[in-house]
């Protein structure tokens, strides 16, 4: 029998909370449905080629364990060929290597705006950024999203040096950055833009470099985060700019200085999947098709909300936790994987389905998951 603790009522109040509103969540294992709902867009968290080549490498190696932080024990020659060589695939100048793309967002944001700065983040942005921000002494504060005339309002108002962060990809709705504006709009009032390229990874670009690179912009970007537990389909980030903001980094992000590095046999299946990237236009091509695919079929459903995407994430309005739940549920039980997302992650009314589409997704697969969604609306 567990023992109770003083504040179990405290733990057990919003929990029921949770219950009550249908939005408890809880942890599921792998299952054998057509997936649609992991951010694996390229297939190479399952690359058959992948395994190999990564195995095949990590029979080198004569650890487990990293054994220490980066300024400790953890740095190997390894690692900084690695972020050279990440940073060139991106056109930047140098990279620092993170743990998780939360821990690059919340170590780039805490550190370095300073007392009397001010950052200025869009309204849909990650937890990591918002927590980042929030751990910072700066003022902070969001714009509307996508919106340059609210941003443009906010910088006008900004003091001491302003940070301007946004996702190139967003991760609920899969909408692009108006970044060409946004950019101008920054260059114009000398505030440093900082760019989440998360879900841009592998999916943006004729080589997956990411938003930024396609645009061209990368000289007009103060930083950049790039994950790899996406499309690189692995684990880890890494923070792209100049040489002078990764030696800063180095002395003064907590997320790094303060924790154990990735071990090697990690970097070595980040090297392994950007080098497959990097000349993998089939699966890059692949996912495209299927995107116009899936946009075309269900722009001739009648009565679907269907947030405009050019990205891997196609979300579906489906107003309701109970509604939401019980159309992924049906989902699932004609075998596709597909998750609702529901109040509070989204704001109310907003609640839907977050398909996400993949290389390996086959076109009969999406054909018939839109059929079924079809004769459900």
């Amino acid at each position: 029998m567990s023992k109770i603790f003083s504040v179990d009522k405290f733990l057990n109040d919003p929990i029921d909370k949770r219950e009550k509103e249908n939005s408890l969540r809880s942890l599921r294992c792998e299952n054998n449905l057509v997936d649609f709902c992991s951010n694996d867009y390229l297939g190479y968290a399952r690359s058959e080629d992948l395994i190999k080549k990564t195995n095949e490498n990590k029979l080198s190696l004569n650890r487990i364990g990293s054994t220490g932080s980066r300024l400790i024990t953890g740095n190997y020659k390894f690692t900084e060929e690695l972020e050279k060589y990440i940073a060139e695939f991106h056109d930047a100048e140098a990279g620092l290597i993170f743990n998780s793309g939360f821990d690059a967002n919340i170590g780039l944001l805490s550190c370095v705006p300073q007392r009397g700065d001010t950052i200025i983040y869009d309204e849909l942005s990650h937890a990591s950024i918002r927590d980042g921000a929030r751990l910072s002494y700066a003022n902070s504060y969001s714009f509307k999203h996508n919106d340059t005339c609210d941003l443009q309002n906010k910088l006008e108002i900004a003091k001491g040096n302003i940070f301007v962060v946004i996702e190139s990809v967003y991760s609920m709705d899969g909408d692009l950055a108006r970044l060409g504006e946004i950019s101008i709009a920054c260059t114009a009032n000398n505030a440093n833009l900082i760019v989440d390229e998360a879900h841009a990874t592998g999916v943006i670009g004729n080589k997956g470099e990411g938003l930024v690179k396609h645009l061209n912009l990368q000289n007009k970007i103060f930083a950049r985060v790039h994950t790899f537990g996406k499309a690189i389909g692995c684990h880890g980030a890494i923070i792209l700019g100049n040489n002078l903001l990764r030696k800063y980094l180095i002395n003064f992000s907590r997320s790094f200085i303060y924790t154990t590095a990735l071990p090697l046999h990690s970097l070595i299946s980040v090297k392994c999947a950007y080098e497959k990237l990097s000349k993998d236009t089939e699966n890059i091509n692949k996912l495209k098709n299927l995107i116009n695919i899936f946009k075309s079929l269900t722009g001739e459903i009648k009565g679907l909300e269907l947030i405009k995407s050019e990205s891997a994430i196609q979300s579906v309005i489906i107003p309701g936790n109970d509604n939401v739940k019980k159309l992924a549920l049906h989902m699932q039980d004609n075998g596709f994987d597909v998750r609702p997302i529901l109040g509070p992650t989204v704001p109310k009314g907003k609640e839907r389905l977050r398909i996400c589409l993949h290389s390996f997704n086959k076109e009969e697969e999406v054909k018939k998951l839109i059929d079924i969604l079809k004769g459900k609306i």
